[in-house]
């Protein structure tokens, strides 16, 4: 590949991230690790796309191409694992939500960028890595495949752990996660047997456009804690199976207190208490069907929307619910009990109730079964 196709091609993928990274920054404002990586990704990705036009600069020693070539290829060389170790921090971040392991694989990814960091060094006097010769001509050097070493190891860690967790991880997901190596490792393939086609970076641009629109744009509506739809895709949600409901075809919906948050939360800290509410969101889903939308409403606070328009099926759902509560605290071991409170309905389309007046309905409807639930227990105190 010449000079100037080289040139247009970096130039497009930098445009298209460019347009990624503005959208991103539009609607995912929040300033969590999961969103400081992915930008960052994004960044790194700009970058090396600009470097890499610079490193394309062959021939031509008594030019400024020289310096260009230079530069270029030092920083090409430099970054190359650095964005891949990005890539690893956001897949451990998207699978098991917990910034503080993630923030436990800091220390291996800044030996590895380290070591080669020391190498790029000595390649500048032994050619390790690569070489520029006194005609401006770029050639590999005979360590080169450790430099592709280094990237591809945080490539396929980040693989192998999203295939080890993938029953963590919904399908659209796992797919992006698995699927971002691919393009770039095709691209590593036909460097190698063809030598001057470069397109590892340009692969990587494919693989966060799909990354873009699988895991990003559906994160605008995702509960960071817990993994299930956040308020904001509630009320849209609801506000459209109001719209579409009818006397033939309508729905249901729980909506679920976590009883005893607060003191949760106070006596045993708060990632005791942030551990409680994932519990909570694990036990919906295993008790809800796979099309079912769980929200978290606020706090310790669920919504479920479910395609039910029978009351008596309602009711089986919300006993199957106790039932996953129940088995859960028989066989956690925890040192507290998990407990719901809940109040559900069909939604009648004669009432012609909106969406705010029907989340209204529910949450009386739970706070008389809160009530209930607490003279039960002080009831059973008695007993004993």
């Amino acid at each position: 590949m010449n000079l100037l196709s080289n040139i247009i091609i970096d130039v497009y993928s930098i445009g298209i991230v460019i347009i990624i990274y503005i959208f991103s920054r539009k609607q995912n404002d929040d300033d969590t690790l999961q969103n400081k990586l992915y930008k960052g990704v994004l960044k790194i990705t700009i970058l090396m796309l600009m470097v890499d036009i610079l490193s394309r600069f062959d021939g031509r020693p008594d030019t400024i191409y020289s310096i260009l070539n230079q530069v270029g290829n030092f920083t090409i060389f430099l970054l190359g694992p650095v964005i891949s170790s990005l890539w690893l921090l956001y897949v451990h971040d998207q699978i098991f939500k917990e910034e503080e392991k993630t923030k436990r694989l800091l220390l291996p990814i800044f030996i590895v960028n380290g070591l080669n960091i020391i190498f790029l060094l000595i390649t500048q006097v032994n050619g390790w890595y690569y070489s520029i010769d006194a005609d401006n001509i770029y050639r590999r050097g005979p360590m080169f495949y450790l430099a592709a070493f280094y990237t591809d190891i945080f490539m396929i860690a980040a693989f192998i752990l999203t295939l080890k967790n993938r029953d963590k991880i919904n399908r659209k997901q796992l797919f992006s996660l698995l699927f971002f190596a691919v393009p770039p490792f095709i691209g590593t393939i036909l460097q190698i047997v063809f030598y001057g086609i470069s397109i590892v970076l340009n692969g990587i641009v494919f693989s966060i456009l799909i990354v873009s629109f699988n895991i990003q744009n559906t994160n605008m509506y995702t509960d960071y804690l817990t993994g299930v739809y956040n308020r904001k895709k509630l009320e849209s949600s609801l506000k459209q199976k109001i719209s579409t409901s009818s006397p033939a075809k309508t729905f249901s919906a729980i909506m679920v207190d976590l009883d005893n948050f607060k003191l949760i939360n106070d006596t045993y800290g708060h990632d005791v208490g942030d551990n409680a509410l994932q519990v909570c969101t694990t036990l919906l889903r295993n008790s809800l069907r796979s099309n079912d939308m769980i929200a978290r409403f606020g706090g310790d606070e669920f919504f479920a929307i479910l395609d039910i328009s029978e009351q008596d099926k309602l009711e089986e759902i919300a006993g199957r619910i106790r039932m996953s509560i129940d088995n859960y605290n028989r066989t956690s071991g925890k040192p507290y009990k998990i407990g719901f409170s809940m109040g559900y309905a069909v939604y009648d389309p004669a009432s012609n109730l909106n969406a705010e007046d029907f989340q209204k309905l529910l949450d009386t409807l739970m706070y008389e079964n809160k009530v209930f639930n607490k003279g039960v227990v002080y009831r059973e105190e008695d007993s004993c």
